[in-house]
């Protein structure tokens, strides 16, 4: 059968044209785009091609040869999976650089760890402690600004200080040396 009668008995929906078709071509189309791809790549291309053509049929303009259409389809298949490979490669390699530098800072999950348990210490402080505390370590405002803030009197604002870092203190007992430094703990 020539390729044109295919093509037309294929749009009606014959699934013997099919069959001649995906026999006639397969096999060159595999061998075509396997220099590109490797073998596994090329069969699976050339088999997604093979089914769009047939889900497709009714819909499929060939103005070429049959030859033509599929070589051409498949070549272009065959380059949007090697642009589509080659950018997962970037993806995966970026990702990879981030994380090898995470991987090799042994601190890293230690310092994400500390920072997950001193926000969890902080919320649990009453109110108006977490307030004045976030104002004073965070906010770095000095106890004057922050007792005008709040209405409140600098001694209060330095007692609220003074209990809160007693608490952290207390529940934060096994990061203490790094806590001195950052927030200015006793140690």
């Amino acid at each position: 059968m020539n390729d044109i009668l295919l093509v037309r008995q294929l749009q009606e929906g014959n699934s013997e044209a099919y069959k001649q078709m995906f026999i006639k071509y397969y096999s060159p189309l595999c061998e075509y785009i396997s220099q590109y791809v490797t073998d596994e790549d090329a069969e699976e291309l050339v088999q997604d091609l093979m089914l769009f053509i047939w889900e497709n049929r009714k819909n499929i303009i060939i103005t070429q040869s049959l030859k033509s259409y599929l070589f051409i389809a498949v070549k272009h298949r065959c380059l949007n999976a090697i642009q589509k490979n080659l950018y997962h490669k970037k993806v995966h390699t970026l990702l990879y650089e981030k994380l090898k530098e995470q991987f090799e800072d042994p601190d890293y999950y230690f310092v994400n760890e500390l920072t997950e348990n001193i926000n969890n210490a902080i919320k649990e402080l009453p109110d108006t402690y977490r307030d004045t505390f976030t104002l004073s370590r965070f906010g770095e405002q000095t106890n004057v600004q922050i007792a005008e803030q709040l209405g409140v009197s600098v001694k209060t604002v330095e007692y609220r200080i003074s209990q809160s870092l007693k608490i952290l203190r207390v529940k934060l007992k096994d990061y203490l040396p790094l806590l001195s430094f950052l927030f200015g703990f006793p140690s």
